[in-house]
């Protein structure tokens, strides 16, 4: 099973910007997918979530309204839209896929927000 996340990058504050984790090596079916992320000296937190049917989403209070995940079953990516991005989102996410009772993980991926 693996994960990877691609779409790490700059950009200014109040922009957008878009990550995708490409899965691979199992169907996922009945999987959670997910993002989370690690600001700098911060434990790892959770973004948002969705399961792979795309219903039931679910986002932490600072991603509500600005991000935006999705899954692309045909391609086989869970993808994070994030808009109106301030200088605190500058992190490294992760993806993560949740089954009953395994989880895996991408590597990360940097973003970082410049005011």
């Amino acid at each position: 099973v693996q994960l990877q996340a691609f779409g790490g990058g700059s950009v200014q504050a109040g922009g957008s910007h878009g990550l995708s984790c490409a899965y691979s090596g199992d169907t996922f079916r009945g999987y959670a997918l997910g993002w989370f992320r690690r600001v700098l000296g911060k434990e790892r937190e959770f973004v948002a979530a969705i399961n792979w049917r795309g219903e039931g989403t679910y986002y932490a209070n600072f991603a509500k309204g600005r991000f935006t995940i999705s899954p692309d079953n045909y391609k086989n990516t869970v993808n994070l839209q994030m808009d109106s991005l301030k200088p605190e989102d500058t992190a490294v996410y992760y993806c993560n896929a949740q089954g009953d009772s395994v989880e895996y993980w991408g590597q990360g991926t940097e973003v970082t927000v410049s005011s």
